[in-house]
């Protein structure tokens, strides 16, 4: 009997390591392209030392 409970008892710690350590394996996400518009337009603002920069469009 303590030799059969043995057996169960390694083969139960051997299926159970088994189990905890496998590697995950997923299915790879898709790649989603973000596509940014080839220019924006920049609101005007105040540069350093008072200097207004008018609005303009900046280009990649």
């Amino acid at each position: 009997m303590q030799r059969k409970c043995g057996w169960w008892l390694s083969g139960l710690v051997l299926l159970g390591c088994g189990t905890l350590g496998g590697c995950i394996v997923a299915p790879p996400r898709a790649r989603v392209a973000v596509v940014a518009p080839a220019a924006v337009w920049v609101p005007g603002h105040w540069a350093r030392g008072g200097v207004w920069i008018g609005g303009h469009w900046r280009g990649r």
